[in-house]
């Protein structure tokens, strides 16, 4: 299971009775640091979605007060828009970032979901909830905008 990310089937012992990853020191420290990227960033996004819910909330609470002109009421739709898509954003990667928790918690974190190749290290420290490699997150982009 920990070869998938960057450990090699000669590192495994064999005991009679099971074969146990050994995993190295490095390893644990790249997933103990990813842990903590992925466990900040769920905490970020838990309060920027938690804020655009109480922005959503008051802004509904203001829009029968007062009597606004034509040029208040255009700039105030536009931001609401504008907040609900960040909003929207922000939902969807909290989902990624939860999913990438879990699939570290059942040990299979760095697995493509595609193609099952490892994940680069190099692109989980950049993008720890990146559930495929490279090649296949582009052919799944491609395949998203333009549909077969």
């Amino acid at each position: 299971m920990f070869r998938r990310i960057g450990m090699p089937f000669s590192k495994l012992l064999l005991t009679p009775h099971s074969i146990q990853p050994i995993m190295d020191l490095p390893t644990q420290a790249h997933l103990k640091t990813i842990r903590e990227l992925l466990t900040y960033r769920l905490g970020d996004l838990r309060a920027d979605v938690h804020a655009a819910e109480l922005e959503r909330q008051a802004d509904a609470a203001e829009s029968g007060q007062g009597v606004a002109d034509r040029k208040d009421e255009a700039a105030k739709r536009q931001r609401v828009a504008l907040s609900g898509q960040q909003e929207e954003r922000d939902r969807q990667e909290l989902g990624q970032v939860e999913a990438a928790l879990r699939r570290l918690d059942a040990g299979n974190y760095g697995d493509c979901s595609s193609c099952g190749e490892p994940v680069p290290l190099d692109r989980l420290m950049v993008q720890p909830a990146a559930e495929r490699c490279a090649a296949c997150q582009c052919k799944f982009e491609a395949h998203a905008l333009h549909p077969a």
